[in-house]
Protein backbone atom coordinates (compact mmCIF):
# COMPACT_ATOMS: atom_id res chain seq x y z
CA UNK A 1 0.00 0.00 0.00
CA UNK A 2 3.13 2.79 0.52
CA UNK A 3 4.77 1.51 -2.34
CA UNK A 4 1.31 2.64 -4.18
CA UNK A 5 0.73 5.40 -2.31
CA UNK A 6 4.22 6.29 -3.61
CA UNK A 7 3.61 5.78 -6.99
CA UNK A 8 0.75 7.72 -6.94
CA UNK A 9 2.53 10.61 -5.41
CA UNK A 10 5.23 10.42 -8.53
CA UNK A 11 2.88 10.44 -10.94
CA UNK A 12 0.91 13.44 -9.88
CA UNK A 13 4.41 14.94 -9.17
CA UNK A 14 5.12 14.43 -12.81
CA UNK A 15 1.93 15.73 -14.41
CA UNK A 16 2.32 18.81 -12.14
CA UNK A 17 5.92 19.39 -13.34
CA UNK A 18 4.84 18.71 -17.17
CA UNK A 19 1.63 21.57 -16.75
CA UNK A 20 4.11 23.65 -15.20
CA UNK A 21 6.44 23.59 -17.87
CA UNK A 22 4.27 24.00 -20.48
CA UNK A 23 3.57 27.78 -20.08
CA UNK A 24 7.33 28.56 -20.06
CA UNK A 25 7.44 26.49 -23.66
CA UNK A 26 4.76 28.81 -24.96
CA UNK A 27 6.63 32.43 -23.79
CA UNK A 28 10.23 30.93 -25.67
CA UNK A 29 7.79 30.30 -28.82
CA UNK A 30 5.98 33.85 -28.18
CA UNK A 31 9.41 35.64 -27.82
CA UNK A 32 11.02 34.22 -30.97
CA UNK A 33 7.69 35.91 -32.79
CA UNK A 34 9.67 39.65 -32.59
CA UNK A 35 7.04 42.68 -33.21
CA UNK A 36 9.17 44.36 -35.43
CA UNK A 37 9.88 41.12 -37.75
CA UNK A 38 6.24 41.28 -38.20
CA UNK A 39 5.39 44.83 -38.95
CA UNK A 40 8.04 44.44 -41.64
CA UNK A 41 6.68 41.87 -42.96
CA UNK A 42 3.48 42.92 -42.93
CA UNK A 43 4.84 46.28 -44.39
CA UNK A 44 6.47 44.06 -47.37
CA UNK A 45 3.06 42.54 -48.28
CA UNK A 46 1.01 45.69 -47.87
CA UNK A 47 3.73 47.02 -50.55
CA UNK A 48 3.70 44.39 -53.29
CA UNK A 49 -0.35 44.47 -53.24
CA UNK A 50 -0.06 48.09 -53.47
CA UNK A 51 2.56 47.65 -56.45
CA UNK A 52 0.46 45.18 -58.23
CA UNK A 53 -2.70 47.67 -57.81
CA UNK A 54 -0.98 50.76 -59.26
CA UNK A 55 0.41 48.70 -62.29
CA UNK A 56 -3.17 47.67 -62.97
CA UNK A 57 -4.22 50.98 -62.71
CA UNK A 58 -1.80 51.98 -64.95
CA UNK A 59 -2.46 49.72 -67.44
CA UNK A 60 -6.38 50.15 -67.06
CA UNK A 61 -5.49 54.17 -67.46
CA UNK A 62 -3.44 53.71 -70.68
CA UNK A 63 -6.22 51.35 -71.95
CA UNK A 64 -8.65 54.37 -70.99
CA UNK A 65 -6.16 56.94 -72.85
CA UNK A 66 -5.87 54.85 -76.18
CA UNK A 67 -9.33 54.35 -76.54
CA UNK A 68 -10.30 58.03 -75.87
CA UNK A 69 -7.84 59.36 -78.83
CA UNK A 70 -8.91 56.53 -80.95
CA UNK A 71 -12.71 57.50 -80.39
CA UNK A 72 -11.49 61.53 -81.48
CA UNK A 73 -9.61 60.63 -83.95
CA UNK A 74 -13.02 58.60 -85.71
CA UNK A 75 -15.06 61.64 -84.71
CA UNK A 76 -12.45 64.03 -86.43
CA UNK A 77 -12.57 61.59 -89.29
CA UNK A 78 -16.19 61.99 -89.41
CA UNK A 79 -16.41 65.23 -89.81
CA UNK A 80 -13.60 65.54 -91.41
CA UNK A 81 -15.57 63.24 -94.57
CA UNK A 82 -19.02 65.15 -93.61
CA UNK A 83 -17.14 67.99 -94.46
CA UNK A 84 -15.55 66.56 -97.69
CA UNK A 85 -19.03 65.53 -98.88
CA UNK A 86 -20.98 68.78 -98.42
CA UNK A 87 -18.35 71.10 -99.99
CA UNK A 88 -17.55 68.73 -103.03
CA UNK A 89 -20.19 66.25 -103.03
CA UNK A 90 -21.67 67.80 -106.70
CA UNK A 91 -18.56 67.94 -108.22
CA UNK A 92 -19.83 65.70 -110.94
CA UNK A 93 -22.77 66.69 -111.49
CA UNK A 94 -21.20 70.34 -111.65
CA UNK A 95 -18.48 69.09 -113.79
CA UNK A 96 -21.29 67.51 -116.18
CA UNK A 97 -22.89 70.48 -116.26
CA UNK A 98 -20.19 72.70 -117.58
CA UNK A 99 -20.69 71.98 -121.45
CA UNK A 100 -24.26 73.49 -121.04
CA UNK A 101 -22.35 76.73 -120.27
CA UNK A 102 -20.03 76.16 -122.51
CA UNK A 103 -22.54 75.82 -125.54
CA UNK A 104 -24.97 78.52 -123.78
CA UNK A 105 -21.37 81.26 -124.05
CA UNK A 106 -20.65 79.56 -127.41
CA UNK A 107 -24.23 80.67 -128.62
CA UNK A 108 -23.56 84.44 -127.64
CA UNK A 109 -20.19 84.71 -128.87
CA UNK A 110 -21.31 83.79 -132.60
CA UNK A 111 -24.63 85.60 -132.43
CA UNK A 112 -25.73 88.73 -134.01
CA UNK A 113 -26.91 90.75 -131.89
CA UNK A 114 -27.82 93.65 -135.11
CA UNK A 115 -29.86 91.18 -136.45
CA UNK A 116 -33.63 91.59 -135.66
CA UNK A 117 -34.43 88.37 -135.86
CA UNK A 118 -31.78 86.89 -133.75
CA UNK A 119 -31.84 89.63 -130.89
CA UNK A 120 -34.64 88.48 -128.72
CA UNK A 121 -33.65 85.41 -128.71
CA UNK A 122 -29.75 86.23 -127.82
CA UNK A 123 -31.30 87.86 -125.13
CA UNK A 124 -32.79 85.25 -123.54
CA UNK A 125 -29.48 83.19 -123.76
CA UNK A 126 -27.83 85.64 -121.95
CA UNK A 127 -30.38 85.77 -119.36
CA UNK A 128 -30.60 82.22 -119.49
CA UNK A 129 -26.57 81.69 -118.99
CA UNK A 130 -26.65 84.63 -115.74
CA UNK A 131 -29.02 82.25 -114.12
CA UNK A 132 -27.49 79.40 -114.96
CA UNK A 133 -24.04 81.21 -113.32
CA UNK A 134 -25.63 82.86 -110.21
CA UNK A 135 -27.21 79.64 -109.36
CA UNK A 136 -23.98 77.41 -109.35
CA UNK A 137 -22.23 80.42 -107.93
CA UNK A 138 -24.82 79.87 -104.59
CA UNK A 139 -23.36 76.12 -104.72
CA UNK A 140 -19.76 76.89 -104.54
CA UNK A 141 -18.86 76.93 -108.41
CA UNK A 142 -17.18 79.99 -109.77
CA UNK A 143 -15.80 80.81 -113.00
CA UNK A 144 -12.23 81.15 -113.53
CA UNK A 145 -11.52 83.81 -116.65
CA UNK A 146 -7.82 84.95 -116.25
CA UNK A 147 -7.14 87.26 -119.54
CA UNK A 148 -4.25 89.33 -119.17
CA UNK A 149 -4.01 87.42 -115.60
CA UNK A 150 -0.26 85.98 -114.84
CA UNK A 151 -0.07 82.50 -115.72
CA UNK A 152 -0.46 80.35 -112.59
CA UNK A 153 -0.22 76.43 -113.62
CA UNK A 154 -2.58 75.44 -110.45
CA UNK A 155 -5.50 76.66 -112.66
CA UNK A 156 -4.59 77.45 -116.11
CA UNK A 157 -3.61 74.72 -118.92
CA UNK A 158 -1.39 76.31 -121.54
CA UNK A 159 -1.53 75.09 -124.94
CA UNK A 160 0.87 77.54 -126.42
CA UNK A 161 2.95 80.58 -126.39
CA UNK A 162 3.25 83.53 -128.92
CA UNK A 163 4.79 86.52 -128.75
CA UNK A 164 2.78 89.82 -127.69
CA UNK A 165 3.29 93.78 -127.75
CA UNK A 166 0.51 94.28 -126.04
CA UNK A 167 0.57 91.08 -122.71
CA UNK A 168 3.39 91.24 -120.91
CA UNK A 169 5.79 88.00 -120.31
CA UNK A 170 3.99 84.82 -118.82
CA UNK A 171 0.64 85.98 -118.94
CA UNK A 172 -2.48 85.25 -120.48
CA UNK A 173 -2.77 86.39 -124.14
CA UNK A 174 -6.05 84.80 -124.73
CA UNK A 175 -8.53 82.68 -122.68
CA UNK A 176 -9.51 79.52 -125.15
CA UNK A 177 -12.02 77.92 -122.63
CA UNK A 178 -12.80 78.89 -118.82
CA UNK A 179 -11.94 77.17 -116.47
CA UNK A 180 -14.36 76.48 -113.07
CA UNK A 181 -13.58 75.87 -109.16
CA UNK A 182 -15.71 74.72 -106.57
CA UNK A 183 -15.05 75.54 -103.40
CA UNK A 184 -11.78 76.13 -104.14
CA UNK A 185 -10.78 73.11 -105.81
CA UNK A 186 -10.02 73.08 -109.71
CA UNK A 187 -13.36 71.29 -111.26
CA UNK A 188 -11.59 72.46 -114.96
CA UNK A 189 -8.15 74.19 -115.53
CA UNK A 190 -8.89 77.25 -117.82
CA UNK A 191 -7.39 76.55 -121.07
CA UNK A 192 -4.97 79.60 -122.48
CA UNK A 193 -2.49 80.62 -124.68
CA UNK A 194 0.70 82.43 -123.05
CA UNK A 195 2.07 85.50 -123.75
CA UNK A 196 5.80 85.13 -124.98
CA UNK A 197 6.55 88.69 -124.19
CA UNK A 198 7.71 90.88 -127.28
CA UNK A 199 9.54 89.17 -130.34
CA UNK A 200 12.81 89.90 -131.76
CA UNK A 201 12.95 92.94 -133.13
CA UNK A 202 14.29 93.14 -136.63
CA UNK A 203 16.95 94.43 -138.17
CA UNK A 204 16.33 96.88 -141.19
CA UNK A 205 18.48 96.21 -143.59
CA UNK A 206 20.22 99.13 -145.33
CA UNK A 207 20.25 99.11 -148.96
CA UNK A 208 23.79 100.33 -150.04
CA UNK A 209 23.74 103.13 -153.10
CA UNK A 210 24.22 101.51 -156.10
CA UNK A 211 26.61 102.92 -158.40
CA UNK A 212 25.90 104.28 -161.80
Amino acid sequence: QDNAITDKDVNTEADTQNVETAPEGEEKEAETLDPLSVLQAENAALKAHLEKVESAAKSDLQKMVRAIAEADNQRKRAEADVERERKYGIEKFAKALLPVVDSLELAITHGKPEDENCKVMLEGVQNTLALFLKEMKNFGVEVIDPQGQAFDPNVHQAISMIPSEAVASNHVLQVMQKGYLLNGRVVRAATVIVSAGPGPKKEESKEEPVES
